[in-house]
């Protein structure tokens, strides 16, 4: 099979046999080559066990996976040659320094001594730590350690870039430096990109497409016009003074108004509905009615967070009942 940038997944599962825990279950996707793809979901979704399967550092209990046009299981050591991978913990010695580290991943690629010596100084800039070349890595901030994991991730050329949220922890400033150097990669050089983030903003801004996944499973792909378009509604987001307001305004919706979507969050309801500017006045009149104080009322277009929200919300009602 010709080496590509895809990544072919079909019924991936991993069951971990210590305390027989389901992290993924039965996952279909594909990447396409030069392709920005994010991986999107909470805490626990199944988000780094995908990704440690599919750069071989663990292997699946089920399914097929294929990366750079190599299965990942048979042909390990050729996925490994056209990938990078940065992982959101990793373990470096932090008396060697930035340049040090850059060079020994070079060397260990087999790149030449001098070629790793320029392979070195080009990423330093890249990724803006040339001034920090020569300072040990235990003196680096988080966002320079980050930005020095890109710098490692991309010392072989991968075709594929495999990145497990790696702007957690970030300020604003090193997420944007990031955020600019990933679209730079994708866009000049067709670097496919696999992004997990819990961060629906990044995906939003980042990815061409996005799929979401929530306790092992997919539960919605697209692009994100496309899964702001299967809410199809407009959003009518009101907040109470109190969550037993809340908890009775929703209750009442529901009872006077069919209003089946609608999502507490402590103080704060989010209904979806059809004629947004109609339905708000309607809202707001019921409760009134009902002797309920509505602390501020919004209505707008649905979001990325407001996708995400409904969707692993109506996922929690298909499991758990209501």
């Amino acid at each position: 099979m010709a080496v590509n940038g895809s990544i072919e997944v079909k019924n991936l599962s991993k069951t971990f046999k210590k305390g027989n825990v389901k992290a993924v279950r039965d996952v279909s996707f594909s990447v396409k080559e030069g392709e920005f793809f994010a991986f999107l979901g909470p805490n626990g979704a199944g988000k780094s066990t995908t990704v440690q399967i599919l750069t071989t550092l663990i292997n699946a209990t089920g399914g097929e996976a294929a990366v750079a046009g190599h299965d990942v299981i048979r042909e390990p050591e050729k996925v490994r040659r056209y990938i990078g991978v940065a992982l959101q913990e990793t373990g470096v010695d932090p008396d060697l320094t930035g340049r040090e580290l850059i060079e020994l991943q070079a060397n260990i690629f087999g790149f030449s001594k001098d070629r790793a010596k320029e392979r070195a100084v080009e990423l330093l800039e890249i990724v803006q730590l040339t001034e920090a070349a020569e300072r040990r890595i235990g003196n680096y901030s988080g966002g320079m350690r980050r930005r020095l994991d890109l710098a490692l991730t991309l010392v072989n050329e991968p075709k594929i870039l495999f990145l497990d949220e790696p702007t957690t922890g970030l300020d604003p400033s090193n997420r944007m430096a990031i955020w600019k150097e990933l679209q730079r990669l994708n866009e000049e050089k067709g670097t496919t990109i696999f992004l997990t983030t819990q961060y629906l903003e990044e995906a939003d801004s980042l990815a061409h497409r996005i799929s979401i996944i929530n306790h092992g499973e997919i539960v919605a792909t697209g692009t994100p016009k496309e899964l702001k378009a299967q809410i199809g509604s407009d959003l009518v987001t009101l907040r109470f003074i109190s969550d037993g307001d809340s908890e009775a305004a929703e209750g009442i919706l529901k009872h006077q108004m069919g209003a089946s979507e609608v999502i507490r969050q402590s103080e704060k309801l989010t209904v979806y509905v059809k004629d947004g500017a109609k339905q708000l006045l309607e809202i707001v009149r019921i409760l009134d009615g009902e002797g309920i104080e509505i602390e501020t009322v919004n209505l707008s277009s649905p979001t990325l967070d407001d996708i995400f929200l409904k969707i692993t919300n109506d996922q929690e009602v298909e499991t758990h009942g209501e």
